[in-house]
């Protein structure tokens, strides 16, 4: 069942988002070669608790830590160890947190350094397909639409789009309804209502689409080992229209990157 959340509960649900995103503006801060995914852990777990929030994903399903770190060839949920980062790697940063009871939950796929082209393209393409979604999150529209709209633009370059993960509903609870695959048909699925929050996240590989677990039981990668990107946002419907809770703009501002890309997706300033 899809729960609608008021007015009011999506400001408090802003809040939450926006402990993500300052989270991963620190972090962003650290990533470089040399660090290690444990120290941008506990990075994050201090900027998250510094703003009178808990991590959503320390010890949810038994997650060991703060940050779920997946580079290169991981798609999600890689665990954080002390095995440095070294130029021409990529590195998917998912964070959760805990505020005024809701969640936030967004994430962003670092390059270290320079990388290959073919990476590079595979990381703008996947961030670019995140809005193309978010566009189609609207009044009267439907799970399908924007499950459609992700796979079409990604298969469009020769992308293997992942089956097995999906985005969701985000609330009191880390995951509600509805799932929100990154592939689909229009005009299939459950219908967007006003006040439903998503979490839209696109998980695109390089290669094939076919995804492996790892023994650990949470590592996911890619079944023929070329690199996987993933970027995710938090966002509401508002007024009948896609409202962005969350933000890429700090990581942005640690990086140096001037971007306008969020612009059309906030009815109300982001103060930062």
């Amino acid at each position: 069942m899809i729960v609608a959340k008021t007015k009011e509960e999506i400001e408090l649900m802003r809040e939450a988002a926006l402990v993500v995103s300052k989270t991963l503006g620190e972090v962003a801060k650290a990533v470089k070669p040399g660090v290690t995914s444990l120290e941008l852990d506990k990075i994050a777990e201090e900027c998250i608790r510094d703003q009178g929030a808990i991590p959503g994903f320390l010890g949810l399903y038994d997650f060991p830590n703060t940050l779920c770190m997946s580079p290169n060839s991981q798609v999600v949920h890689g665990i954080p160890n002390d095995t440095p980062l070294v130029e021409g790697d990529i590195i998917s940063i998912d964070c959760g947190a805990i505020k005024n009871d809701f969640y936030g939950d967004h994430a962003y796929t670092f390059a270290i350094g320079e990388i290959a082209p073919e990476t590079q393209k595979l990381l703008e393409v996947t961030k670019e397909s995140l809005y193309v979604g978010i566009r189609e999150f609207k009044l009267g529209n439907r799970v399908g639409d924007v499950g459609f709209a992700i796979q079409k633009y990604c298969e469009a370059h020769g992308y293997g789009v992942v089956r097995e993960l999906v985005g969701h509903g985000l609330g009191r609870k880390m995951h509600e309804d509805p799932e929100m695959p990154n592939y689909g048909k229009r005009g299939r699925g459950k219908k967007f209502i006003e006040g439903m929050v998503v979490a839209i996240e696109p998980m695109i590989n390089l290669g094939t689409q076919r995804i492996k677990q790892h023994r650990d039981g949470w590592t996911i990668t890619t079944l023929d080992n070329k690199p996987s990107a993933h970027f995710e946002h938090d966002v509401a419907i508002v007024d009948g229209k896609p409202e962005l809770l969350s933000t890429f703009a700090y990581i942005y501002d640690a990086l140096g990157i001037e971007s306008n890309e969020e612009e059309e997706f906030r009815q109300n300033a982001l103060v930062l």
